[in-house]
């Protein structure tokens, strides 16, 4: 009952924000050899199952703060989980030291200064977002 409450909040904010118009975008620097990751890839980076693009190059997964709706719409869309459900896989994850969470930023300017500025960064934006230093890799359904 809690999760369809949250769902129905998330949703309902997503229209007011104007991001429910908006593609969710998964986004390199435009200098990265990468040209496009599979569903698997990005949920693979962003769960910690992996730290490298396929091309053996480092891979520096970037997270908006844990307020924001994109993020959000993000984890819902491409893993099925609130945020509060991936903060909790993200503890135990930390508890035994397996893996490394995302790199959380403010907001997307931050987000965007990183990704144009760090070959190796991946970062979750909405289509409206985008700037010229930065080229799509995957999009979210």
């Amino acid at each position: 009952m809690k999760t369809q409450v949250l769902a129905i909040v998330v949703i309902m904010s997503l229209c007011l924000t104007g991001l429910a118009r908006a593609e969710l975008v998964v986004v390199v620097n435009s200098e990265n050899p990468v040209t496009e990751l599979t569903r698997d890839q990005v949920v693979d980076i962003y769960m910690g199952r992996r730290t490298r693009f396929p091309d053996g190059r480092p891979a520096l997964p970037i997270d908006l703060g844990p307020d924001s709706p994109l993020r959000a719409a993000y984890y819902q869309e491409l893993v099925g989980k609130t945020v509060a459900q991936v903060n909790a896989y993200w503890a135990r994850l930390l508890f035994t030291g397996r893996a490394t969470p995302p790199r959380v930023l403010p907001d997307i300017e931050a987000v965007l200064d990183v990704v144009n500025a760090n070959q190796d960064a991946l970062a979750y934006l909405d289509s409206q977002s985008l700037d010229d230093q930065v080229k799509i890799v995957y999009r979210l359904h």
